[in-house]
């Protein structure tokens, strides 16, 4: 195994402290650790950190690990056990116990940047010839395991649900004002104005956590310009003052000035469902977040989300080459994905563990219990028609952008999230917001 950089994950320590844009867990709700059987030092026991704190999560979490101790454990005398953590806490927990050359086994992550932060530290094996022999590459969706791909090689298996962006809109409203899905930004647009002109505010927007008003700026970067500008602002190539988030923060101040926002919308918090009643009251028209929000919605009123639609962030019309765009993914594809800390054959053993992930029971225990799991067939196998419209599109998309905030490292993140939200109110300039993103991408790459 690669010889552990302790120095490297000094730095991720750094970026461990939030997981903001985590909308899709149901286990954030506890603060406590919970395990299955206990831990131990022997080189016989696979030690599995994850996130299933509550159930469905749990539920699924341990479907996986029942199965391995029940059908293979005797027979290669290896045992899995479970540590399940709260998951604002989980990054924080993780980076410590690698910091103290403790780390799990296996363990789950949310990909993006931090898990590059695991690879380049030792602390995450590459599993790509293992990933084909047991035929999950004909399984899960080509797009899942991109996102824990680098360089080439596979360190992650995507798991659990599909967590994209897109707008929720109440039907009833938009046919009351003869209104269609918009298709592009001026399209959008024309759909905003004619709802500000009847009284009805177009977006529900609970901003006090920041990440929700974080994915218009990410959806109108991306539809701008893709991802080149990100990834290279990311890596240092490029700068987070590129046209694209000049132009992500100007749309943001001209809509909240024209009224496009739930008024006090970063006083709102949607963790306790503020912005969804604006939704139920038809106060707003519309919300734009990730789509988990499919069983949250549908769990508050199955009745009133019969009257919902959705479409994905519209194509931006003010470029060229913003068709070429349009399919671009923003979220996640797998929410969750298992990566290893072992080799030889505790690897191969662990691996067989995570693969009781992929069998049709398991995948079927996952819809059942509201989650949309990032497989080929997604779209065969869910019936919720939104649920369906949204795989379709996942199935379609060119590429996935992680989260701005689970993917940047969490001081960029924060000088992303804290001064983005301030768009919002008209508090600062797209210029300000830029630089100071670029400030805290360049004072992290320096330390690097």
């Amino acid at each position: 195994m690669k010889k552990k950089k302790l120095i490297a994950l000094g730095l991720v320590a750094v970026m461990a402290a939030s997981l903001a844009a985590c909308g899709s867990s149901d286990s954030s709700s506890s603060d406590d650790s919970s395990s299955s059987s206990g831990s131990s030092d022997s080189d016989k026991v696979i030690t599995f950190w994850n996130i299933g704190v509550e159930n469905p999560d749990a539920l699924i979490m341990q479907y996986a690990v029942d199965q391995y101790n029940q059908n293979d454990s005797a027979e290669s005398g290896y045992t899995i056990e479970t540590t399940s953590i709260q998951n604002d806490k989980y990054k924080e927990k993780l980076v410590i116990a690698m910091s103290s050359g403790e780390c799990p086994d296996m363990y789950t992550s949310w990909s993006g940047g931090p898990l590059r932060e695991y690879i380049d530290s030792g602390y995450a094996q590459p599993i790509t010839d293992l990933y084909k022999e047991a035929g999950l590459d004909q399984i899960y969706m080509e797009a899942a395991a991109a996102q824990a791909t680098f360089d080439g090689e596979l360190y992650g298996v995507p798991m659990l649900n599909i967590s994209i962006s897109g707008v929720f809109y109440n039907k009833d409203l938009f046919d009351k004002y003869n209104l269609e899905e918009p298709t592009t930004i001026s399209e959008l647009e024309e759909v905003c104005d004619t709802l500000v002109a009847n009284g009805v505010t177009p977006f529900a927007l609970g901003n006090s956590s920041k990440w929700q008003g974080s994915m218009f700026y990410q959806g109108l970067a991306t539809r701008y310009a893709g991802l080149d500008d990100f990834r290279a602002a990311y890596d240092g190539s490029g700068s987070f003052e590129a046209d694209c988030f000049i132009y992500a923060g100007d749309k943001i101040l001209e809509w909240a000035e024209k009224g496009y926002f739930q008024e006090g919308c970063n006083g709102v918090s949607t963790d306790d469902g503020q912005d969804r009643q604006a939704l139920y009251q038809e106060k707003a028209a519309m919300l734009y977040s990730g789509s988990w929000f499919t069983g949250t919605l549908s769990a508050d009123s199955e009745e009133f989300y019969s009257h919902m639609g959705w479409f994905p962030f519209p194509e931006c019309d003010e470029v060229d080459n913003g068709a070429e765009y349009a399919n671009i993914c923003n979220g996640t594809v797998g929410d969750q994905f298992i990566s290893f800390n072992c080799t030889d054959e505790k690897l191969k053993e662990a691996f067989k563990c995570v693969t009781y992930y992929s069998t049709d029971d398991c995948i079927s225990l996952m819809v059942e219990n509201g989650k949309i799991p990032p497989v080929n067939n997604a779209a065969d196998l869910v019936s919720d028609p939104l649920a369906v419209e949204i795989c379709e599109y996942v199935e379609n998309a060119t590429d996935v952008q992680l989260w701005y905030d689970q993917y940047l490292p969490t001081a960029v993140a924060n000088a992303h999230l804290d001064n983005s939200q301030l768009l919002f109110t008209q508090e600062t300039t797209s210029e300000e917001v830029a630089a100071a993103t670029q400030k805290a991408m360049a004072d992290y790459l320096a330390d690097k």
